[in-house]
């Protein structure tokens, strides 16, 4: 009879920590419910679904639209009550015609202000009153695990969200023009064509990142813009119009640099860039720089990928005498030249 008792007061007991525990994991669960509700509430308003139309590919066999365009879909948000919005280059480059909706009915007709192919980032203004805005989080403040949230309009679905976490920091992706966009946030929150451009948000509805690429094949490797490094190129793309970048005007490639030279001349790095060739009126050809040349350092700095004189060549270079370092018949060789402004 004691056993019996026992045994009885051990599952009654059981019983309870189940409940509580099922309790627990249903105040969790609504928990975390209320938070992407509740920023899907914040957030929404302020995302824009985006209509363009680009010039009609030469060679193309199949019916063009009415208009004589490519249409095309994206995603945007809202920054400021004047109408500046956020979106990827790729979405609004060369575009003639861009109609920008918005969740409460409305459309405009949307212009672009500057875009950076550079970053993948562009901006374009619309013209209305009572419009809700989003505002840039910091990037650098983001932990992996952390919630995610993207809200787009994938396949022209307007308005889907889609949660996550953060899965991974400090990506690079190479952008349409061949540069690397640098500090990319890498999140399992599933994009789709047409969640380009759109926002990627916190949990408290910041702007964490903009949604830029997706790798088709592959399940829950999507890709962002860090908000930090998007909130300086539409800073500059509102206030210049682009992003200047410097140039020296040369054709080159990334090569190893031989053991020996390595020893010999106690380089600090294991490659360097040889010039392929140099522009007729680009800046390098007037330095000094020849054919052949590797460049081993930048103003100081051990340089070994076109990826870092990408980097190097910002806009405080423009202009300005910078001292490069090159291997040239087997010695090193102190080589100045001026860049150029990239357009």
């Amino acid at each position: 009879m004691l056993s019996f008792l026992a045994t009885e007061g051990s599952s009654a007991n059981a019983g309870t920590h189940r409940r509580r525990v099922e309790e627990q994991d249903d105040y969790l669960l609504d928990a975390y419910s209320q938070t992407v509700t509740g920023v899907a509430g914040r957030v929404s308003a302020a995302v824009v679904h985006m209509k363009v139309q680009k010039p009609q590919p030469q060679g193309r066999r199949q019916p063009a639209p009415p208009n004589g365009g490519d249409g095309g879909t994206g995603s945007g948000f809202i920054i400021s009550s004047d109408g500046y919005v956020v979106t990827n280059s790729h979405v609004v480059n060369g575009a003639t015609h861009i109609e920008a909706s918005l969740p409460d009915g409305r459309s405009f007709r949307a212009s672009v202000v500057g875009d950076d192919p550079a970053t993948d980032i562009a901006v374009v203004k619309i013209d209305g009153d009572n419009l809700a805005s989003v505002a840039f989080g910091e990037s650098d403040r983001l932990r992996v695990g952390q919630i995610a949230i993207a809200i787009g309009n994938p396949f022209g679905f307007q308005y889907s969200l889609t949660a996550g976490v953060v899965s991974a920091l400090g990506r690079t992706l190479r952008s349409q023009n061949g540069r690397l966009i640098d500090d990319v946030i890498q999140t399992d929150a599933a994009l789709n064509p047409g969640n380009s451009g759109g926002p990627l948000v916190d949990s408290f509805g910041n702007v964490i990142g903009v949604n830029t690429a997706v790798i088709l094949p592959a399940q829950g490797l999507c890709f962002a813009v860090a908000s930090n490094l998007a909130k300086f190129v539409v800073g500059k793309l509102i206030l210049e119009g682009r992003v200047r970048r410097g140039y020296i005007g040369i054709a080159a490639q990334t090569v190893p640099l031989p053991p020996k030279w390595i020893q010999m001349l106690e380089l600090p790095t294991k490659g360097g860039i040889q010039i392929q060739s140099l522009e007729t009126d680009g800046p390098a050809n007037n330095s000094g720089l020849r054919a052949g040349d590797i460049i081993v350092q930048f103003e100081g700095k051990p340089i070994d990928s076109i990826d870092d004189l990408h980097k190097a060549l910002d806009e405080t270079t423009i202009g300005r005498k910078i001292q490069l370092w090159v291997l040239r018949d087997g010695g090193l060789k102190n080589v100045a030249v001026i860049p150029g402004e990239l357009k």
